[in-house]
Order: C-alpha cells, then structure tokens, then sequence
C-alpha cells in the first residue's frame, strides 16, 4: 500500500532548522488529529499550502452570486484536517526531524550513525542554511563563515555513506552478477533497497547517466558517478537559505545562486515567521501565515474598520520591529518564505492532492443528516490525500481504503474512470470510490 510521503529537515548546528521545522508545524487555525497512525518522537505534522477544489468556477454549481462573493462550495468546505482559508487549504503533511549533522558523520562523528539512519526513511531534504554565515561548520558563533561550503558537504556525507557500504561488498557483488547474469537495476536495487530505493528510482538514476559499460566492468570512478546520481533521485534537496534578514545575507545569497537550480532554493527567515504568528495569536496583528502582508490596528482603522479590526494596541517596541520586519524581509522577498519552503519540496517530489468524496455529485460526504435545508452538503470535500506524481486511481484507491476491492471509480460528472489512468493536478483529482464487485 503507498505510504505518505515522508519530507525530512536537515541543517547543522544553529543553522535555524528548529526554527523552520517550528514555524512549518504551528498553523494558526484549530486542526483536527491529523491522519498519520504512528509519529516518533522526532517526527512532526507540517502543513502544506494548497488551492482547494472548492475554489475551481469549473465544478457544477460553483459560480458565485457576483465577483465579490466566494464560490458556493468555498463556504461549505469544511477539512477533516487542515484548514481551507479562502480557497487555500493546509493539508497535513508528515516531516522528520534529522539531527546530528556534523562533517564527518559517514564516519559517525556527533550523531552521524543515527543522522543517516533517520535519512534513509524520507523521500526528500529540506536542507537549512545559514547563509548569514555567522557559524561555523559545527554551529559555533563566527563571523565571515562560507555557507556554500554547508551545502556542499551535506551531499558529500551522504555519498560517502553510501559508496562506502557499496565498495565494501562490490568483488561479491559484481561476481554474483555476472554468474546470474542479473541487470544492472537488479543488482544495485539489492544495495540500495536499504535506502528506501526502489527499482524505478535505480532504473531512472541509470537513465540519466546512460552508461555504456556493463555493471561487472565499472571502474571506481564510473561507481562514484552512479552513487552520486542515486543520492540525487532518491533525496532530492530544497536549500532553505534562512536568515535572510542578516545584513551579510545578500553575498553569500548571490555566490550560492550562482551554484544551484533556482528551483532548488527558498530565501527565508523562519524566525520572522514565527514571531509574525505569534503576534497574530496574541491579536496584536492582522496575518495569514506565508502571506505578505501585515496590518496592525492602525492599519485597519485608516482602511476604515471603525475598531481597528478588534486588536490590541501596540506598543512603540513593537511598532519598530514590526516595521523593520516588513523593510527587511517582507517587502524585499514577498513573505517570510517558510510557506514556500515546504510548496517547493513538495514541487521536488511532483505530490498531487486528490480529494476523495462520497457523493461525486455534491462533493460531500452523503447522507441526509449532512445537508441543510435547501438540500445543500453541509461540508464539503472533508478530505484531501498527497500522492506522487504519476500516481493512478488504482494507487490512490489502496493509498485510501486498502486492499477492499473496488467495484468502480466516478469523477467529476459522474463520469467512471479506469483504475490505471494517472491522477494530476485538475484532472481526475476528485474521485469517488465505489466497494465492492464490480
């Protein structure tokens, strides 16, 4: 059955990744218990950003009154988990907390045997920087640090990882190969199988090298190209370069720019996030997490809301920092950009929200208790899963209600649907699962 997709947090010492990991796990709203059966102690609920369904003018019955008014479903959208805050739903997604991230951690120094541990389980790094460059490699306060260096190691340990435990059993592995002359994909999927790899991420990795030699005529260079490659498919790495507000930042911001993907990196400043939500939370400020905008009881009160919105007056300390918040990070990079640190990694691994619903004709959960007196759903698309890029209605009919057999597939329309079509974004993610025979 498809497990949930697994997104885990890196970074060294201070670099600010308890910082991230707090502000991508604190939601503002009141949440439900999230879907995850089990959570280690090192594992954490974060909530990824969405557009709901209930927001598309395509779907029946959906038009609004005016321009000004939500769509009909919009009101009635009610998450199991989650929130959906005009059409922009928060859907609960499983992170891991990576500690122990030192250089030298292949060879077990800090926490090194459990920091690669923990990593095999996740399906993708969020890596946290300092690009201040205010610490060292081990975390420790300085001033004029490197931080590309930061990002460069981090894939150095985990290739050193794992082409050391390949090279320690590579004479056997290659004889074996030859005498039951297994492909390529085989052999090493056996390897890397202890990595959370699968013979697709192993047949892609060879792919995109299109090696000419067979496997038994490697060298050790051709060996170490492989492993990189792999490291690549099976953890592909968002950079979050945090602390962007440091006055150093914008140097060291533009070498490691010119280095990575722009795909790859996410400016942030995890701690302006959290203390932006926490102001909120006391009602000082008007803000919607990841948004870039902040309004204060002043700010209300010019735009005319008579009570300044019903918040509390600040005062002149934090006006200032409030201030020097929105100067330093808000309007030069549009948002704290801790949402789209999470939005980018799950870009990274291509997830598709699929919103599963009972009655494929009001989008609810069905049943008369459920609807109001114009005969209307009461709550509307109630859930929403993450599936990997590719996935089929058969793949996320397991992801959903296991091995039940499935008499058939509805969607949008009433339309039925094969169980080997592939599900994406606005096109067969809004399905309803019939149990039984077909």
């Amino acid at each position: 059955m498809p497990r949930d997709p697994l997104i885990a947090l890196v970074g060294k010492p201070s670099s600010g990744k308890s910082s991230t990991l707090n502000s991508l796990t604190d939601t503002t709203a009141k949440v439900g218990n999230f879907p995850f059966t089990t959570i280690d102690p090192n594992r954490a609920v974060g909530y990824l950003h969405i557009p709901c369904a209930c927001s598309r003018s395509t779907l029946p019955h959906n038009t609004p009154p005016s321009h000004t008014d939500p769509p009909p479903l919009q009101r009635r959208c009610k998450p199991n988990h989650g929130v959906c805050q005009s059409g922009t739903r928060s859907v609960p997604i499983e992170l891991l907390d990576v500690a122990g991230l030192v250089p030298g951690a292949h060879e077990g120094k800090g926490l090194g045997n459990k920091f690669l541990d923990d990593l095999r389980h996740a399906d993708a790094l969020i890596h946290v920087v300092d690009v201040s460059g205010t610490t060292d490699a081990e975390g420790k306060a300085t001033r004029g640090y490197d931080p590309s260096v930061d990002i460069a190691w981090l894939k150095s340990e985990i290739v050193s990882w794992v082409l050391g435990n390949l090279m320690q059993k590579w004479g056997g592995l290659k004889r074996r190969h030859t005498a039951i002359k297994a492909t390529a994909v085989e052999t090493l999927q056996g390897q890397f199988s202890g990595y959370g790899s699968t013979a697709a991420v192993v047949a892609r990795t060879l792919d995109k090298l299109a090696l000419k030699q067979p496997l038994q005529d490697w060298d050790n260079d051709t060996i170490a190209r492989v492993v990189h490659g792999f490291v690549d498919e099976k953890f592909p790495t968002v950079i979050a370069l945090n602390k962007i507000d440091h006055a150093d930042a914008d140097k060291n911001v533009a070498k490691i720019a010119k280095q990575h993907s722009p795909e790859r990196l996410v400016l942030c400043s995890a701690i302006s996030e959290i203390f932006l939500r926490r102001l909120a939370k006391q009602n000082y400020i008007r803000y919607t997490p990841g948004s870039e905008f902040v309004d204060t009881r002043e700010d209300l009160i010019e735009n005319g809301e008579e009570d300044g919105g019903g918040l509390r007056e600040l005062d002149e300390k934090l006006k200032s920092r409030i201030s020097n918040l929105k100067d330093m990070v808000l309007y030069r990079f549009g948002s704290t950009g801790v949402n789209q640190v999470l939005s980018r990694a799950a870009d990274v691994l291509g997830l598709v929200p699929v919103f599963p619903v009972r009655n494929i004709s009001t989008f609810g959960s069905g049943g008369g208790a459920d609807k109001d007196s114009t005969g209307h759903e009461k709550a509307v698309f109630r859930d929403c899963v993450l599936v990997k890029k590719g996935s089929t209605v058969a793949d996320v009919y397991r992801k959903i209600m296991g091995d039940a057999p499935m008499a058939f597939v509805e969607t949008v329309g009433g339309v039925r649907v094969s169980e080997e079509e592939v599900v994406a974004v606005g096109k067969l993610d809004i399905l309803s699962f019939k149990v039984g025979r077909a």
